[in-house]
């Protein structure tokens, strides 16, 4: 998780998003676990966000980039295989609603068959009301709610916003 919070602080804040960052594990049996690729929120064009940027650089790897990954493996595994092993980790719940009119998170990591969602908090109600955990959840992927990393995790989210009371 330290990582993905490494990957919120490179996102530019905005008072309208959050800043989330993501990082994709895979855990393969008896090998030891390989960072698949990495995202944050906007870090693409487009209004992206860091689950979603982070698939993307994922499915952009050519073989050798896997290859190198995973230079144990034959034949090369393909990235589909890989992200029904992948653990990811984010800073903030996976997005189940985007006033974008952009694909939700939730719903590409259910596409990309993911294995595990380690989640640093839940998305506060700012913007949307978010149901990503659930979503996922109900699709049958494991929901890691990380603890002791909450209030670092919603302030990386939050940087850029301005407070009221």
């Amino acid at each position: 998780m330290r990582l993905a919070l490494v990957e919120a602080e490179k996102c530019e804040p905005v008072r309208t998003a959050f800043c989330v960052g993501c990082v994709l594990v895979v855990r393969l049996p008896d090998k030891d676990p390989v960072i698949l690729a990495t995202g944050y929120s906007r870090e693409l064009p487009g209004n992206t966000h860091a689950e979603a940027n982070a698939l993307v650089k994922a499915r952009d790897l050519s073989e050798s980039q896997i290859a190198a990954c995973f230079p144990s493996i034959s034949p090369i595994p393909s990235i589909n295989s890989l992200l029904a092993q992948t653990d990811v980790y984010t800073t903030l719940e996976p997005c189940s609603v985007r006033t974008s009119g952009l694909p939700p998170c939730a719903d590409a990591l259910i596409q990309a068959r993911i294995k595990r969602c380690i989640i640093g908090v839940g998305e506060p109600d700012d913007f949307v009301k978010c149901e990503g955990a659930r979503k996922l959840r109900d699709e049958g992927i494991e929901i890691v709610w990380l603890q002791g990393m909450q209030t670092a995790c919603l302030a990386a989210a939050r940087r850029g916003h301005t407070v009221t009371t």
